[in-house]
């Protein structure tokens, strides 16, 4: 059998790559996970977290993160930071090609997670950065008194919306139908919030500016009328689309591009692993992905022990 750098290898550093990680290493398998970014993924941006469980009065998302990286590195898995360009099979041999070098491995677990939405109308890159976002931790102290839109009517949307009410003036929730699909704990919240206005049946047709964003067109999705609203900055949770550009022609994916597993997290290739929200999955959670994590690291303990 062919010799491999590694038993192992994971992309991506988010809770469900870090879980898995943890497991991989705790077995003793020689493991790498590999992150572009920093560990942590999505939760990074997340303000705080409620609903996961040893935590009854919550906790940061950016806390929680560390903690998991932590533990992770605890029991002795190595994160790097690169970028994997591409993957090529040799019999059950994985071939990843990084920025400056190429490692082999007996297994891969992909993590790469999914990123959010755009609206994809005119002006939105354009002001990307300069009133559009996507982080209300990251952007919100910047709207201090300041009026800003909110596009989405789920979870995120709705939650994240009751955060900038911490900094703004007054926020525009605005959805394209006429009620939200939040839970209902959320949207108690947010419809007894006097910051907060619901602007339903609408959906954003341009953002307008000139060195920054300064008013957005909404058309009405029943009367089909526009109408301008002058917003200092426009958040935007809309969706999320799987980070799964790279994967087209290694291992199945559905029709939006989610990688296709079965109930052991097993891709359509053979030692191929996929976990989080980058698979094909009815719930993309915290816990979810904590559960995805465990599971493909055993999965590919299953199947690198098969080769010994």
């Amino acid at each position: 059998m062919m010799t491999t750098d590694y038993e192992l290898v994971i992309i991506g550093g988010g809770v469900a790559g870090l879980t898995a990680g943890m497991y991989a290493a705790r077995s003793q398998l020689k493991v790498i996970l590999i992150e572009k970014l920093m560990p942590g993924g999505q939760i990074l941006s997340s303000d705080w977290v409620e609903n996961y469980p040893g935590f009854p009065e919550g906790i940061n998302g950016a806390d929680l993160s560390q903690r998991t990286a932590e533990q992770a590195i605890r029991f002795g898995l190595p994160i790097q930071s690169d970028e994997v360009l591409g993957i090529t099979l040799k019999d059950h041999i994985k071939i990843i090609q990084l920025s400056n070098r190429i490692i082999t491995t007996q297994a891969l677990i992909i993590a790469t997670g999914a990123s959010p939405r755009k609206l994809n109308v005119p002006g939105e890159d354009n002001f990307f950065g300069k009133g559009v976002a996507t982080c209300a931790t990251c952007d919100g102290p910047f709207y201090k008194n300041r009026i800003v839109a909110a596009i989405g009517g789920g979870d995120t949307a709705v939650q994240e919306s009751a955060y900038l009410t911490r900094f703004v003036q007054k926020l525009y929730l605005i959805h394209r139908r006429d009620e939200l699909r939040a839970t209902a704990i959320l949207q108690e919240r947010i419809k007894t919030n006097p910051k907060i206005e619901i602007i339903w049946n609408s959906v954003v047709t341009e953002v307008h500016g000139k060195d920054k964003l300064e008013s957005i067109t909404l058309q009405n999705t029943k009367t089909k009328t526009f109408q301008e609203v002058k917003v200092d900055g426009c958040f935007v949770w809309v969706g999320i689309i799987p980070n799964t550009q790279w994967l087209k022609q290694l291992v199945a994916l559905d029709s939006t591009g989610f990688v296709v597993v079965n109930a052991n997290m097993e891709t359509s290739v053979p030692g191929i692993y996929a976990a989080g929200d980058v698979r094909n999955t009815p719930l993309r959670q915290l816990a979810t992905a904590v559960g995805d994590g465990a599971i493909a690291a055993v999965s590919a303990q299953h199947y690198i022990e098969s080769f010994k």
